[in-house]
């Protein structure tokens, strides 16, 4: 099943819908993984990490100057590799000419996450981490130690948008450029019904025994699962059956559902899945200190150039929220992506998806204008 192997390319979610497709001659180079440590980070909710680890992956290299940075903030249960659709020969990303940095969420299993935390922090007592802490984390890698004052430009997919924005307003002469694709500034109510729904059909498995589980919760994970599903492409990918331009002759609708209900993020920590859809849920670059809440204000606070890039059959980042926020945004172009691979589409999940992307962001990077 060629399709799920695409999204579990690295066994976390989302990390690349093509990355199995590439050849030789495309793929890019094998990026350096490090890791950060921050002793005692405090949490937007007050809570002190005794030690805090941000796992991050390079490719290319640091020029003198220090001046050829890009980040490229990863997605929901993602890992460094979730950007190889943008990276390489003939894409928008070149790691012979630029120094790309791909962070890891906390929550995902390799940066600090309830499954690695050590008590008192363990599990489901790990606390509920912002995209602003995930921000200020990386900011603090950046500054001391890779000596990084500025970027190039910010570019992420999903909750990797979500960073790019928090960073537009948190740090706004920060970076030359943003990217958002598939991802807003804000969680709005409909998100958060939905991301409740798939907690709830993980905490509701019995053997989840409030997170101090001895195995993981199945039941509930391929529940979650389900519902994820349900959501991931548009309903038009569905009536059509793209599945079947993946999928060897002869799968049925029956076979890829079961696919994607038992092996949607294989190996994945229950806990780790809830902390990070809590972090998605917490996103509002309104909360930001200084903005009381106003994520209108917030907006029209960015300085960069912003190209805002939805997917037009995106059901968990509706265009409509979209074409909402970037109304606010001083320099920003919504070009949203026509496509019927709902989310995915923001992470080049067809191959027209990943030409309009690279395509576009490749013109807007050069001059922070779109043709």
């Amino acid at each position: 099943m060629l399709i799920l192997k695409r999204i579990l390319a690295t066994s976390l979610a989302f990390t690349s819908l093509t990355a199995v497709a590439q050849t030789a001659e495309t793929k890019p180079a094998e990026p350096v993984q490090h890791t950060f440590v921050i002793k005692n980070f405090r949490t937007e909710n007050g809570v002190t990490l005794p030690e805090a680890r941000v796992v991050y992956g390079t490719y290319g290299h640091l020029n003198a100057a220090k001046d050829n940075a890009i980040l490229l903030p990863s997605h929901y249960m993602a890992e460094m590799h979730g950007y190889e659709w943008l990276i390489g020969p003939g894409k928008a990303l070149d790691p012979t000419k630029q120094f790309l940095i791909t962070s890891e969420l906390f929550g995902n299993g390799r940066s600090s996450s309830p499954s690695n935390t050590p008590e008192p922090f363990h599990g489901p007592r790990f606390p509920v981490t912002t995209i602003r802490d995930n921000v200020e984390a990386v900011h603090q890698l950046l500054t001391t130690e890779l000596g990084v004052q500025h970027l190039q430009a910010v570019i992420g997919f999903s909750m990797g948008a979500q960073q790019a924005f928090q960073w537009a307003v948190s740090y706004p002469t920060f970076m030359d450029r943003v990217v958002a694709t598939s991802g807003t500034a804000k969680t709005y109510g409909h998100g958060i019904v939905r991301l409740e729904s798939q907690i709830d059909a993980i905490t509701a498995d019995p053997a989840f025994k409030a997170g101090d589980y001895t195995a993981q919760p199945q039941k509930g994970i391929e529940t979650f699962n389900l519902i994820w599903t349900a959501w991931l492409f548009s309903q038009e990918w569905w009536r059509q059956e793209l599945w079947r331009t993946e999928e060897p002759a002869g799968t049925t609708f029956k076979q890829v559902v079961e696919k994607y209900r038992t092996h949607f993020i294989d190996g994945a920590d229950a806990n780790n899945l809830i902390l990070q859809m809590r972090t998605w849920e917490s996103n509002d670059v309104g909360a930001t200190p200084g903005f009381n809440g106003d994520v209108e204000k917030a907006l029209a606070s960015i300085k960069a150039p912003v190209l805002y890039m939805p997917s037009a059959t995106d059901l968990y980042f509706p265009v409509t929220d979209a074409q909402y926020e970037s109304k606010f945004i001083p320099h920003g172009t919504l070009l949203p992506i026509p496509s019927l691979w709902g989310h995915p589409a923001g992470a080049g999940a067809s191959p027209a998806d990943e030409k309009f992307l690279n395509d576009h962001m490749a013109g807007f990077l050069k001059t922070g204008k779109v043709d």
